[in-house]
């Protein structure tokens, strides 16, 4: 695996070094050795300039496969400055659910001239994946899905798969049903290879193997597959009717996705922001949240204001406050972070938030005690003062338990509320800490030094 890597990364830098260096013929002949996730990959490193160039070279059935794996900004970027033509050509061959996301990218009325320009059965596997939510296990699913019933011998099933002549990928397993089209369990397809041919279905069928409802979240799939280590699940109705089904490919671009959400919604970013998204789309998306920060910091600057006079007298109170803001600050986004971790994975919940709060309060405390006696013992050899060292251990402590009560409670509280964790978490938690630590340290000072 190390070395597929190294040699697609060698395969990367060699393709950068010839566009970078005009050497166009060079770097066209090299798109055909990469995979389309490795080329939307590319893409999505690129300058709009250079975006552009690569498209340019890549064939309708490869900008399709390419479509479906870019992120939503660079596909809109991208389709664009496509005709319909293009746009439909592109489509052709395309799993549903990759189609439907390719449509949710353009206006209603190219979407409803692509749907007219496929078949009936096409058209209406299309409509049925996009009516639902994107995010949700009927806006992921295939309608591929291939349907056997449970009275029909394994020799059945098996000549039927030979003439269809080809399977949709990763079938790992059939799904049967009834005639009404009610999901009934699964068939593996190593048990049709294996069993005697005159084995029925019914008989071989496992019928335990949970089916995903339609409007199941898209993090709550992701976790259903990685608790049960599948590659592909039926999906069905409130009626249980089976619809189609999801794949481990999918479940891979989910968790790719809410990756990158929590990493750019923890600094404030849309996810669907590129490294090279238009300059005054990314400032005007960033200046909210800077803005945002900015009231926080006025907050904090409030509580220090409160305190001027004390600063003044004990000027070694204004090189030492920073200390306590940023150890809380820390020790809070430590257990902030495993939180919102937990919570993505479903492993937060009532039932254990109490223990997990007091585990976390109870580290916050051995981890104040422990750096209060280095920051003390710091503090008396630099300023050689006994009663500031033991202040800014007091506070040290309290704001390292407040840290810890915080990182635990804000990401509950914005779950409860509908927000996300990620978005609102990093803030909150920044100024409480400021504030706490700020008004402890000062407030001890001004109570026991003047």
């Amino acid at each position: 695996m190390s070395g597929e890597k190294q040699e697609y990364k060698e395969q990367l830098q060699e393709f950068m070094t010839y566009l970078r260096n005009d050497a166009h013929d060079e770097a066209r002949a090299l798109l055909p050795e990469l995979h389309p996730a490795e080329i939307a990959h590319l893409i999505e490193g690129m300058p709009s300039s250079e975006r552009e160039t690569v498209w340019r070279w890549l064939t309708a059935d490869t900008r399709g496969a390419v479509l479906s794996h870019l992120h939503d900004d660079v596909r809109a970027s991208l389709i664009r400055d496509m005709g319909l033509p293009q746009i439909i050509a592109a489509t052709e061959g395309l799993d549903t659910d990759d189609i439907a996301d390719i449509l949710q990218s353009l206006s209603d009325q190219d979407s409803r001239e692509i749907l007219e320009s496929m078949d009936r059965q096409d058209r209406e596997r299309i409509e049925q994946v996009l009516s639902y939510p994107e995010d949700t296990a009927g806006g992921l699913m295939n309608t591929d899905a291939i349907t056997v019933r449970p009275d029909v011998s394994l020799d059945v099933v098996l000549r039927y798969l030979r003439l269809r002549g080809e399977l949709p990928e990763s079938t790992d397993k059939l799904f049967v049903v009834d005639r009404d089209d009610s999901y009934l369990g699964v068939l593996r397809i190593a048990q049709i290879v294996t069993l005697q041919p005159d084995t029925t279905v019914a008989e071989a069928m496992a019928s335990d193997f949970d089916a995903i409802n339609v409007a199941m979240p898209e993090a709550d799939i992701a976790n259903h597959f990685a608790r049960h280590d599948i590659i592909s699940a039926p999906v069905v109705d409130d009626h249980n009717r089976l619809l189609g089904r999801i794949t481990i490919d999918d479940i891979v671009d989910v968790i790719r996705e809410q990756g990158g959400q929590s990493l750019t919604s923890m600094a404030g970013l849309r996810e669907e922001e590129g490294l090279f998204s238009p300059i005054w789309i990314s400032t005007g998306r960033r200046a909210v949240w800077l803005g945002t920060n900015l009231l926080t910091a006025f907050a904090a600057s409030v509580v220090i204001a409160l305190f001027d006079a004390t600063i003044e007298k004990i000027v070694a109170l204004a090189v030492l406050m920073p200390i306590v803001a940023s150890m809380g600050g820390i020790a809070g986004s430590q257990t902030l972070t495993l939180v919102i971790r937990g919570l993505a994975l479903d492993q937060v919940s009532s039932s254990n938030s109490w223990r997990l709060l007091r585990k976390e309060m109870a580290v916050g405390i051995l981890n104040g005690l422990l750096w209060a006696v280095v920051v003390t013992l710091v503090v008396v050899f630099w300023f050689d003062d006994y009663e500031i060292g033991a202040i800014i251990a007091v506070a040290l402590v309290i704001n390292l338990v407040v840290a810890a009560l915080a990182g635990v409670a804000i990401p509950l509280l914005l779950r409860r509320i509908g927000s996300d964790p990620a978005l609102g978490g990093s803030v909150l938690l920044t100024t409480v800490t400021d504030v706490i630590g700020f008004l402890v340290f000062l407030g001890l000072a001004t109570v026991f030094l003047l």
